[in-house]
């Protein structure tokens, strides 16, 4: 098998179970697993413009005027100048590229924040302050208290009696009381004990990443035993820690991979409902004005047929240019000189409207 294909059985496999050893980074690295980094900024340096000018050519308002613009660019049918159409829809762009480019901005921002707080990573037997983006799934990491969750964690053990510890979940699912996790009595014994837990080498094999919030299914493998897991022995990451003086994790899953990200989605662009009620009532206006378009462009048909002829002393053909083709020609002119009918600040407006009353 090639390595591509090998590769993509990996890939295929991650998505019906993970499986992952304790303090064994190199052998979890062989799964390639996300690592804790997140990015939840849509564009960079080099993408911004090209996926930022698609995104909003899908309003059909803004295609609508470049195709203008492409029409008043051909000197037989365009009767206005395309510096009259190229400003307002380079404003109405640039307005809108500012403000996503603001919006991703602090995205990026934020990424990096996140991405560099620290974290206890017990590393070759010693604990370590690292990175959230480096820390890898296998890990094993101490949280104390107030702290945010770095990953989804498999609890090992608490300073608490009984190996509990209390998390406030408000950034998950906007509950603001005090939720309850309680490690296995076998990880328990591990309590704070840096070479117990650095020999620790529990094997994991659990459901793939995914966005429930409220289950969990899988069993740790350890000492010849296995162990039941469900969601009352995990921490995610989105979660602090409460009234509990420090407590020891298994990073299962990182980054976007974790059920907190897995329920972000990926960063799209917004479309209200009012942005799809202007793409209706611009399809309808246009509607309208192609049928205007068309009945003028009939009524030149039958003006150059009858009295076209007339007038070819003030207004010459040139050869080989028939009614059809002229009334062809007309209609795009009309297309141009009707432009107004659909105003491009409509979505200025509109927008405008929004913001408002926000």
């Amino acid at each position: 098998m090639s390595f591509f294909g090998l590769d993509c059985f990996r890939k295929e496999e991650r998505e019906l179970e993970r499986k992952l050893r304790a303090n064994d980074r190199e052998y979890n690295l062989s799964f390639r697993y996300a690592t804790n980094a997140i990015k939840t900024s849509k564009y960079n340096l080099f993408t911004f413009l090209p996926l930022n000018l698609f995104e909003q050519f899908q309003r059909i308002a803004n295609a609508y005027f470049l195709f203008l613009l492409v029409l008043q660019v051909i000197p037989q049918i365009s009767s206005l100048s395309w510096f009259t159409t190229v400003v307002p829809l380079v404003l109405v762009l640039s307005v809108t590229a500012a403000k996503d480019a603001t919006d991703d901005i602090n995205r990026h921002r934020s990424d990096n924040q996140v991405n560099n707080r620290k974290v206890q990573v017990l590393i070759d037997r010693k604990l370590r302050s690292e990175k959230w983006m480096d820390v890898q799934v296998g890990d094993i990491i101490k949280l104390e208290n107030n702290q945010f969750v770095t990953a989804d964690l498999l609890l090992l053990s608490s300073s608490e009696p009984l190996n509990l510890v209390y998390i406030e979940t408000a950034e998950l699912d906007g509950e603001t009381n005090l939720k309850v996790r309680q490690a296995l009595p076998v990880t328990g014994d591990l309590g704070d004990d840096i070479e117990k837990l650095a020999d620790f080498n529990g094997e994991v094999l659990c459901e793939p990443p995914n966005n429930r919030l409220d289950r969990f299914t899988g069993t740790l493998a350890f000492s010849g035993q296995k162990y039941p897991l469900d969601n009352e022995k995990i921490l995610l990451r989105g979660c602090t820690l409460r009234n509990t003086e420090w407590c020891f994790g298994l990073v299962l899953f990182g980054g976007p991979e974790t059920k907190l990200m897995q329920n972000c989605g990926k960063s799209t662009f917004k479309r209200t409902s009012i942005d799809r009620l202007m793409n209706v009532l611009v399809l309808c206006i246009f509607g309208f004005l192609a049928c205007m378009c068309i009945i003028l462009a009939i009524g030149n048909y039958f003006w150059e047929l009858n009295k076209g002829s007339q007038f070819t002393v003030f207004l010459p053909r040139l050869d080989g240019n028939s009614a059809a083709f002229s009334a062809f020609l007309t209609f795009w002119s009309y297309v141009i000189i009707l432009n107004t009918v659909v105003p491009i600040s409509l979505y200025v407006r509109t927008t405008r409207g929004l913001n408002t009353r926000a």
